[in-house]
């Protein structure tokens, strides 16, 4: 998923692997997104589902997306001892080895993706098997180290959960679902790119082609803002196809204006550290857009449904 995962406020004592070190594996900043996500596919798939039921589902969605970060950080360890903020990930500062990440990796990945199909259904275990794969043999493997488009199309990986959530409910996938996956692959460019203009220089040491360093910071703005214009225009989706009401529309409206400006003061900018720190201020803001913008369909929904039966 797209948050900061920022390690450098951490103790970087090298020796023998604490609890917290195998917590650090699961990226759980990384996580918290992963799960909120997660919840509100489950919460608004049509039919409900038994509530023990529904946490053990998100509780496999979890340890799921905490398996995907420890076997990310398992094959880029070399580069998380470059860059500032992950030299004091686990395995770069030498509490854990890079063999027992990947094993603790392999084995949360399948114990996960098993429990939640019997727990639920196979269409949800497989889906996020499918997760698991595309974030850490797509995008870790593959696209990260290859193209500035890696964030792009790895986005995919953190916009699946919601789609996980519903079909631990429903058994499928619905239109519904794959729009909320849509917002959030829309929200993953702007958002990490952001973060890029200013860890340009992190970036740059570790040889990730992100796409500030491969085309420039012009271009980068340019595209940071029509994403953004396009994430906004597709936020309006669940009104406009009417399986949400006037509380999501007005909070889509009023974020999604929002974060098209901090995108357009972003892409005015031209001096360097006016520059960053509009960059960094655009990055904080799309955390809070994303939790904001799906809670509010969330309570939409259960409003909605609360109403129906009243």
């Amino acid at each position: 998923m797209a948050l900061l995962d920022d390690s450098r406020n951490l103790p970087g004592i090298a020796g023998e692997a604490r609890v917290e070190d195998y917590l650090a594996l699961l990226k759980p900043s990384v996580m918290q997104l992963v799960v909120f996500t997660a919840i509100v596919g489950l919460v608004v798939a049509p039919g409900g589902i038994n509530p023990v039921i529904g946490v053990i589902a998100i509780v496999c969605i979890a340890i799921g997306a905490g398996a995907s970060g420890a076997l990310n950080m398992w094959y880029d360890s070399d580069i998380d001892a470059i860059m500032s903020r992950t030299q004091n990930r686990p395995i770069p500062a030498g509490r854990i080895a890079r063999e027992q990440a990947l094993v603790f990796g392999l084995v949360l990945s399948v114990f996960s993706v098993a429990l939640l199909g019997l727990a639920t259904n196979w269409v949800a275990a497989g889906l996020l098997a499918f997760t698991i794969f595309f974030y850490v043999v797509i995008y870790t493997m593959w696209l990260k180290r290859s193209t500035p488009q890696n964030i792009v199309i790895g986005g995919a990986a953190g916009a699946f959960p919601p789609i996980v959530g519903w079909a631990a409910v429903t058994g499928n996938v619905s239109f519904e679902s794959v729009v909320l996956f849509l917002i959030i692959f829309l929200w993953t460019p702007p958002h990490f790119w952001a973060l890029a203009l200013y860890k340009q220089s992190d970036y740059s040491a570790a040889g990730v082609p992100m796409m500030p360093n491969v085309v420039g910071e012009a271009s980068t703005k340019l595209q940071i803002f029509a994403y953004t214009v396009i994430l906004a225009a597709a936020a309006m989706l669940p009104t406009f196809f009417g399986f949400s009401g006037w509380i999501y529309t007005i909070v889509a409206v009023v974020t999604g204006a929002s974060f098209t400006y901090l995108a357009w003061r972003l892409l005015r900018t031209r001096e360097d550290v006016a520059m960053r720190k509009a960059a960094r201020t655009l990055f904080n803001y799309s955390l809070s857009y994303l939790f904001i913008v799906f809670f509010a369909f969330m309570t939409d929904n259960l409003l909605t449904r609360f109403g129906s039966f009243t």
